[in-house]
């Protein structure tokens, strides 16, 4: 079994983008795979941003990303309470990274992912045992 992977928002919108086919390609690849093998995790957050981004930046009705959004939540959904937001204010403090972000990898670590594959962080940062993995560079 391979190890368990956190995706970000910015993998999952890439599926629905026919103007970027090659990192569509590869969106589509890394969900499929994490579902099959049952190692991909998102959060409340990345489905939330996932909506909200291809709703809005790639014009997919909300219907079809609703419908998305139920598919993505096969995966394991890791769902946020304060003890994540209190982790990821401190994470914030200590690495001067976005709120946000800081979030992401409190989740990616709660769940036990060794990856958070993400574009928008530094490819091979480590934060303890968690990777940062950029799949599109």
């Amino acid at each position: 079994m391979s190890a368990a992977s956190f995706l970000d928002a910015n993998v999952l919108v890439y599926t629905d983008d026919h103007g970027a086919p090659k990192k569509q390609a590869i969106a589509l690849r890394l969900v499929e795979a994490g579902h099959a093998d049952g190692t991909a995790h998102v959060s409340t957050q990345v489905l939330e941003e996932y909506y909200v981004a291809a709703t809005r930046k790639l014009r997919v009705g909300a219907a079809v990303a609703r419908a998305k959004v139920e598919l993505f939540a096969r995966l394991h959904v890791v769902r946020i309470d304060v003890e994540d937001i209190l982790a990821a204010i401190d994470l914030q403090r200590l690495y001067q990274l976005s709120f946000w972000d800081s979030l992401l990898i409190q989740c990616a670590r709660r769940a036990g992912c060794a990856t958070l594959i993400t574009e928008d962080l530094q490819d091979g940062r480590r934060f303890d045992q968690l990777e940062i993995r950029n799949p599109f560079k």
